[in-house]
């Protein structure tokens, strides 16, 4: 498959590997906790809860892995444009003196710098990786783009997340007319790329009710259609599914076989031998007999009808739904760049079940959280958002919106947003990094449920399904693993013999571990009992901090 080339690309191509795990901060004061509402959160800030974090999106994302790798059900981003007018700036730390130099002559970003194309797609290269990581196999990711990065963005797309596993570019109408400022054609629109993690990604699509008026045809003295059985369109000749070329009988009793529109042996669109005589309708046409299934209205009409997505969204919302959605909120225009709550809805809705996980690493106004709390006020679902922003806006405009949402905007029109759509989120800033040297010498202990995901992320390669604190420091386990991290973070309890492991916790282990059949690994900052004697135990003992590794052979 061609891949696309571009400045930089060498020093980046693994550069998300290299980038820190870092803690994630709660900042009580300005997180959420509303429980006015059923369902509406928790009462105190917890990293379980949605989440808004302040911060570098790169070093946000690589924070997330360790709980939320492989649990992303969508991913929606609004990345900058590129279209040298925004004064961006690509400053991801590389390790490399030539990307340093390169980097350090021309900053913030502008359309003067002829390489703002290749500092873009080294900007957004480590991002993707990341967020491919953290999707589910379900999972699915939505992109906003215009023209000046749109084409680039799908060959590093391709790259990255597979040609196969490309669904749809999406085309959405954002503004009726182009402007003054517009050459030649009207630029009315932009586009959406939208990708899945695998094959095992399924839409979510709408049904609408079936009425009379789509039947208009009677047999039987019943309401019906017909809908012939020879294949047309795509796939319609008898070498494309040849068990589907096969003689029926018609009126006359003689042998009538499928013909494709150009006359050539077809095959049928479903098995007419399957039909009865009353769901089988014939006519005759220029000597020719043709063969109709017959759909009868009483029984699909309680069966809905499936409505296919379309790939262009000329009617859902514009630029201006977006600005008049923050002027309700705020009482004033606040953003320039907004996208508006229904298209991002759409995407939600058709990607995600009631208890999925919703990310948006360029947070800007808030727009996702904002929609999926009002898609959960529309069908009792329980989905969660997390949202990362870099700017210093991400509390007084992208936290803060939501806080309005969900308590309530007397100024509102719209009833449900004046009533408030209940929600509640955790407020976070990016910590300083999980190191062994912050580790031994106590100025970096992160708590316990992060060291415990990151742990288990390097161990496994992928995110627990549940991380506590039980018996026994027990924290998690895999198919075959029992994690236990015997761990507080202080100085006085890591050098005592509390957090040691010693005989009698070792032989409650495992003892566990033989009624479960699974080895057990044990972090600590010390052990009373060697590896000789824990080996025939079914114990293997890392000692932290520079025993946090991959177990060979699980992944």
């Amino acid at each position: 498959m061609p891949t696309l080339d571009f400045r930089g690309k060498q020093f980046i191509y693994s550069h998300h590997l290299t980038v820190p795990f870092r803690t994630l901060e709660v900042d009580t004061a300005k997180s959420l906790q509303n429980t006015h509402f059923e369902g509406g959160g928790v009462n105190q800030s917890s990293l379980e809860d949605n989440l808004i974090i302040h911060g570098d999106n790169l070093h946000a994302l690589k924070a997330l892995l360790p709980k939320y790798a492989g649990k992303i059900k969508c991913v929606y981003i609004d990345p900058p444009y590129n279209t040298g007018n925004e004064g961006w700036v690509y400053n991801d730390n590389v390790n490399s003196p030539l990307m340093q130099r390169w980097l350090a002559g021309n900053s913030p970003i502008d359309v003067e710098d002829l390489e703002r194309h290749d500092k873009w797609l080294c900007m957004m290269w480590p991002r993707l990786h990341l967020l491919h990581e953290l999707l589910s196999e379900d999972g699915v990711i939505f992109i906003s783009a215009d023209d000046n990065e749109q084409h680039r963005l799908r060959a590093l797309m391709d790259e990255i997340f597979g040609e196969e596993h490309f669904v749809a570019n999406l085309i959405w109408r954002k503004k009726a007319g182009g402007g003054q400022d517009t050459e030649y054609y009207a630029r009315e629109h932009e586009y959406v790329l939208c990708y899945r993690k695998s094959s095992a990604y399924a839409m979510q699509f709408r049904t609408a009710p079936r009425t009379e008026a789509e039947f208009p045809k009677v047999k039987n003295g019943r309401r019906c259609k017909f809908l012939k059985l020879e294949k047309w369109g795509s796939n319609a000749y008898r070498e494309d599914r040849p068990t589907m070329f096969y003689p029926v009988k018609n009126p006359d009793g003689d042998d009538f076989f499928p013909k494709a529109p150009d006359g050539r042996d077809g095959n049928w669109r479903t098995r007419p031998t399957a039909l009865d005589e009353a769901h089988i309708h014939w006519e005759k046409r220029k000597g020719r007999w043709t063969p109709y299934e017959v759909i009868y209205f009483d029984e699909v009409k309680g069966k809905g009808k499936v409505v296919k997505e379309r790939t262009i969204y000329y009617d859902v919302a514009t630029t201006t739904n977006a600005t008049n959605e923050l002027k309700a909120i705020f009482g004033k225009k606040v953003f320039d760049t907004a996208k508006p709550v229904e298209l991002i809805k759409r995407f939600v809705a058709l990607s995600t079940g009631p208890d999925a996980i919703v990310l948006d690493a360029f947070a800007g106004s808030g727009t996702t959280a904002h929609a999926v709390l009002a898609l959960n006020r529309e069908d009792g679902g329980n989905r969660k958002f997390i949202l990362i922003e870099c700017e210093d806006y991400a509390d007084s405009i992208t936290a803060e919106r939501v806080r309005r949402v969900s308590n309530g905007v007397d100024i509102a029109r719209d009833e449900a947003l004046r009533r408030g759509l209940g929600g509640a989120f955790t407020y976070c800033e990016l910590g300083e990094p999980i190191d062994e040297e912050g580790m031994l010498s106590g100025e970096t202990l992160p708590s316990y449920e992060t060291l415990a995901n990151y742990i288990a992320y390097v161990a496994t390669g992928s995110a627990l399904d549940v991380v506590s604190l039980r018996e026994d420091f027990f924290f998690g386990e895999t198919e075959a693993i029992r994690f236990y991290l015997i761990y507080e973070p202080n100085l006085e309890f890591l050098e005592s013999d509390a957090a040691a492991l010693d005989g009698k916790r070792a032989a409650r282990i495992a003892a566990r571990c033989k009624t479960t059949g699974k080895k057990a690994f044990v972090y600590a900052a010390h052990k009373f009992v060697s590896q000789k004697d824990l080996t025939p135990m079914g114990i293997t003992f890392c000692q932290l901090p520079y025993g946090i590794h991959q177990i060979e052979g699980v992944s």
